[in-house]
């Protein structure tokens, strides 16, 4: 609970400042409502209508270019919305400034030519929205905001038709065109904003309904400013400066909750919008509009234009009806072609788009990047499948972002993902792969904590090492295996460069789980004051059909990447105990011990596993030691003290392996049920010629023993050791100078030329 009140705090002191920056942005527009409805003069006002009217476009713009920031400039849609608000300010600078010095500003001058631009940013901004977001029924989107904006404009026609024709006068004029452009723009806007909210399929973030509200704020605004002005009525300092000035606070929120986009799409204002916005309002709401416009064609003249923009509304809203079919069939083909956590191609799509990709583009090079991310099953099974697809989800987004509108991602599945890279040869396939993983390193907050985590990428190009995406993927593959294991982050697949290292692949893997090619070594473990065998330690080693015995650094994390821990560990359990079975009908008592993995560990079906094959063996529970590592403790330490409670319980004894290797605290000796530590190898082959090293054993050991705990020293490679570790008053040894770990009837044959060696320890050391 404390830590997800710690993950919380440090969330909302992430967006502390957007939220002060946009408090005082809401609270200037307040006082300028205020002052304008307040005011007792009509002429300009220096405070009301200069210093807080400028501060109700500035602010806005302020606190946009703090979200393009916390993007770091990835984010184009926010980007060019922030341009789109900064040259807003600029116009409304100009004409603040020429109004105060008693200047009448006309329409046509250069306050005109910001205006105009923030519309092309911002639409700017929402085509990105589309592209990036929508790019397989980016149509739709178009189409529906067309239709909008047809009908809107028809609509805008008839109203502004009593302003407009004496002002036309028969003739062309640009400043009734100007001044009926600003409604018409804001309708665009609007269009493609609900076109946009409505489109089935992936949402597009957070902050739309704000947009929405800011834009219907803004059409009103304009079309009462083109009455006024088409009348020569407007004066700057009424109450309708304040709808400018909330509409462009509004489209500001909108761009910093899109800053936020994974804070607020878990919010409830995105499922609000899904729910109740039906995919055919814009073309159902416009086909209205513009029947209802032709309808009173017929009972009065209206202008022209107004038919024919009601007629083009209803020709492109019956369109997708004469399509109906062939919409469904796309829709079912776009469904079956995208993944449904991320929004991205799936491997269908990966499989039937990359081949027609190759061959069009025949002549030119190309690269496939397979991505996978670091230690992310550690993520799933210490905090939950719900949070690792949260995190899925931001990779996709943060992957997506990084990519040009040419290059092809789609998600392979589990946690990898491939990008075909058209045109890129080694040099810019590099590039793009670490500009990858420097976008991925960021932290990523998934709402009850904020982890990190890294990425490697395998490269393999197109046609030099591979004319076929099979291929092409199996070299990639193994490339980025060997970027894992040199921790190298990205590398391109190289012959010469993986023949040194040993690549195992799913399919060898899963051959040596189902054709018994694992085999158990077992290692003695020597009671130092009897000198007698106590137990022993199974240690897997496989036996590769090809390479002959390979030991477990060769192998173990090929399984671990692969999620083939578990299924590893369960069988050298079962090797182990049907071993102890022959011992025990040898009339020989030996525990062993079994190394057990992180997702084993917290799976709440272990002791019920290892009870089964205790019982069907005849064995007692007491005959196995689990040992478990410090960092695995790092992970679900409350999940691990459930498990290990239990196994406890049954009998079953628990040692943490290679104790003072890892960082993590030594709370747990206090908080779990643990009987045993083993001391790494590491301090114990350094106490002959390292007076710190053995200083450590010593302390070591007496502080398991005040515990309650053995402690059992690894690594004992020397006789000189052996007889110091036992004056220490050590439990147990284990080492080269005893035995290697050899298979059974190797350690049977040792086992009976064994002479115990016991070694009293000093008194000062004696429990």
């Amino acid at each position: 609970m404390n830590e997800n009140k710690r993950d919380r705090a440090r969330t909302i002191a992430s967006t502390q400042p957007g939220s002060v920056a946009g408090l005082i942005m809401v609270s200037a527009v307040i006082f300028y409502a205020a002052g304008l409805a307040l005011r007792g003069s009509a002429e300009f006002d220096f405070w009301v209508d200069g210093v807080i009217a400028l501060l109700c476009v500035w602010l806005p713009t302020g606190v946009a270019w703090m979200a393009v920031l916390r993007t770091r400039l990835r984010r184009y849609d926010i980007l060019s919305a922030a341009a789109g608000v900064t040259s807003l300010a600029i116009a409304d600078t100009y004409y603040v400034v020429k109004t105060g010095e008693g200047q009448d500003v006309p329409l046509g001058s250069p306050a005109d030519i910001f205006y105009l631009l923030s519309y092309v940013l911002i639409l700017a901004s929402l085509i990105f929205v589309v592209v990036w977001r929508f790019r397989a029924v980016a149509w739709p989107v178009v189409l529906d905001s067309t239709v909008g904006t047809l009908g809107a404009g028809a609509v805008l026609v008839v109203v502004l038709d009593p302003f407009l024709k004496p002002a036309f006068d028969g003739v062309f004029t640009f400043d009734a065109a100007l001044a009926a452009a600003y409604p018409l723009l804001d309708l665009l806007l609007l269009a493609a904003v609900i076109g946009i909210v409505v489109t089935p399929g992936r949402p597009p973030g957070g902050g739309w309904l704000a947009l929405i509200v800011g834009l219907l704020v803004f059409t009103g605004a304009d079309i009462v400013y083109a009455m006024l002005e088409l009348e020569g009525l407007y004066v700057v300092g009424t109450p309708l400066d304040a709808a400018w000035a909330a509409g462009t606070a509004l489209i500001t929120v909108w761009i910093v909750m899109q800053g936020f986009e994974e804070q607020f799409r878990r919010g409830t204002e995105k499922g609000l919008l899904a729910r109740t916005v039906p995919t055919q309002t814009v073309p159902a709401l416009a086909t209205v509009a513009s029947l209802t416009v032709l309808v009173l064609g017929t009972q009065r003249p209206i202008s022209f234009l107004a038919v024919v923009l009601a007629s083009l509304t209803l020709a492109l809203a019956a369109l997708p009806l004469v399509f109906r079919h062939r919409v469904r069939i796309a829709a079912v083909h776009l469904q079956a072609m995208t993944d449904e956590l991320t929004g991205l191609p799936n491997r269908r799509a990966l499989y039937s788009t990359v081949p027609v990709r190759l061959v069009v583009d025949a002549q030119r090079i190309s690269a496939v990047l397979l991505l996978d991310l670091d230690k992310f099953k550690e993520v799933n099974d210490s905090l939950g499948h719900d949070v690792g697809d949260r995190l899925l989800k931001q990779v996709a987004d943060r992957l997506r972002a990084q990519l040009r509108a040419e290059d092809f991602l789609a998600r392979m599945g589990g946690d990898e993902f491939v990008i075909h890279l058209n045109g890129c040869g080694d040099s810019e396939s590099e590039a793009v792969a670490m500009k990858l993983r420097a976008a991925l390193a960021e932290p990523y907050d998934l709402g009850s904590v904020t982890v990190q985590v890294n990425a490697s990428i395998g490269m393999a190009h197109y046609p030099a090492q591979g004319n076929d995406l099979t291929t092409l993927l199996r070299k990639a593959d193994m490339a980025m295996y060997k970027a894992k294991t040199t921790r190298s982050g990205h590398g391109t697949y190289c012959d010469e460069g993986l023949q040194a290292t040993k690549y195992h692949t799913l399919e060898s893997l899963n051959s040596a789980l189902l054709n018994d090619q694992l085999v158990v070594h077992f290692q003695p473990q020597i009671d130092l004051r009897s000198g007698k065998v106590r137990g022993v330690e199974a240690l897997v080693r496989w036996d590769h059909p090809t390479e002959g015995i390979l030991a477990p650094p060769l192998f173990l994390k090929r399984f671990d990447e692969a999620g083939l821990m578990s299924p590893l560990t369960s069988v050298v359990l079962g090797k182990a105990l049907d071993q102890s079975v022959v011992w025990k009908e040898q009339g020989r008592v030996l525990t062993v011990a079994v190394n057990v993995c992180s997702g084993s560990i917290i799976d709440s079906s272990l002791p019920d596993q290892i009870a089964a094959m205790t019982t069907v063996r005849g064995l007692d529970p007491s005959v196995l030691v689990i040992e478990i590592t410090e960092d695995l403790l790092m992970g679900d330490r409350d999940r691990a003290r459930t498990v290990l409670t239990r196994l406890r319980t049954m009998g079953v004894r628990i040692a943490v392996d290679d104790f003072g290797k890892g960082y993590s605290s030594l709370a747990y000796l206090r908080e779990l049920p643990i009987d045993e530590l083993k001391l790494d190898k590491s301090f114990v082959m350094s106490m002959s010629h390292d007076a710190k090293a053995a200083a450590l054993v010593v302390s070591t050991i007496g502080l398991a023993h005040s515990l309650g705990l053995e402690m059992t020293a690894e690594g004992v490679e020397s006789s000189t050791i052996y007889e110091a570790l036992g004056e220490s008053g050590c439990d147990l040894a284990q080492g080269f100078y005893m035995s290697r770990p050899v298979p059974a009837k190797e350690f049977d044959t040792w086992l009976t030329t064994y002479t115990p060696l016991p070694i009293e320890p000093t008194p000062s050391q004696a429990i």
